[in-house]
């Protein structure tokens, strides 16, 4: 995956949730990723992205714009079964010092610094591949998520009927 030129906002700026999201799916969009946000899990948590590339596997990116947030974060490792790579996404300026613990498993977790134009990779994940049956499941979940969410944009009163996922 190619990162993006060093374009990013001074570390002075605020950036949201929503702005980090928006810039982690442009980089992925040039990579030929296709995410989905708030990507619910059969585990019960929610991913803040979910992607899945042209050759299938399936990247989770959790995003923290708030040190306090990041520190008190102990449901990450939960995301680890259900993707082939799992990044952190944060703003430009977070201290992002404890992602360099050993808690956080930096040999295995990336890390993205993005804001709402634009992301840049400055650690690669490393790429724990899934079982076949699993990847299949989570593909199949993102896809029917996307198709839902797109069919309500297009039509809300379709998803006013009560249907699962």
């Amino acid at each position: 995956m190619t990162s993006a030129p060093s374009t990013m906002l001074d570390s002075t700026s605020t950036v949201s949730a929503q702005d980090v999201a928006r810039g982690i799916m442009r980089l992925f969009a040039r990579n030929n990723i296709w995410c989905v946000t708030e990507m619910p899990l059969k585990n019960g948590r929610r991913a803040d992205l979910m992607g899945v590339d042209a050759k299938g596997l399936v990247t989770i990116v959790e995003i923290k714009v708030a040190r306090g947030d990041l520190l008190g974060d102990a449901k990450w490792p939960d995301y680890l079964d259900f993707c082939d790579r799992f990044y952190w996404g944060v703003p430009p300026g977070l201290d992002r010092s404890p992602l360099d613990g050993e808690a956080y498993q930096p040999e295995a977790c990336g890390v993205i610094v993005a804001d709402g134009y634009d992301a840049e990779i400055v650690r690669h994940a490393s790429l724990d591949p899934l079982a076949a049956a699993r990847r299949k499941v989570q593909v199949e979940a993102l896809a029917r998520t996307a198709m839902r969410r797109h069919t309500c944009l297009i039509d809300p009163q379709c998803c006013d009927v009560d249907s699962a996922g």
